[in-house]
C-alpha cells in the first residue's frame, strides 16, 4: 500500500493521495459511495489503476480499526 497511498505536504494539502497524483483517497471513496463502479472510475480517470482503488479501500479499512467506538450524535 505504501507505493499506492502517499502523503506529501505539497500535494493536496498533505491529504493521502493515490501514487502522488492529485487524487485524494477521500475522492475515490466518495465515488464508490455514490455508486460508481470500479470500471466507471477507471474509465473516467485514465491514470488510475484497479490496484489504486483497492489500496484506497484498504487504507480506509485500516483507519476504522480502533479499540472502542463512540456513538456519534445525529
Amino acid at each position: 500500500m505504501r507505493e499506492r497511498i502517499t502523503v506529501n505536504p505539497s500535494v493536496c494539502h498533505g491529504k493521502p493521495c493515490i501514487r502522488g497524483l492529485r487524487y485524494p483517497v477521500e475522492n475515490v471513496l466518495e465515488w464508490l459511495a455514490s455508486g460508481m463502479t470500479t470500471e466507471e472510475i477507471l474509465a473516467d480517470y485514465a491514470d488510475l489503476e484497479r490496484e489504486d482503488i483497492l489500496a484506497a479501500l484498504s487504507y480506509a479499512a485500516r483507519l476504522t480499526h480502533m479499540n472502542r467506538s463512540e456513538r456519534l450524535a445525529a
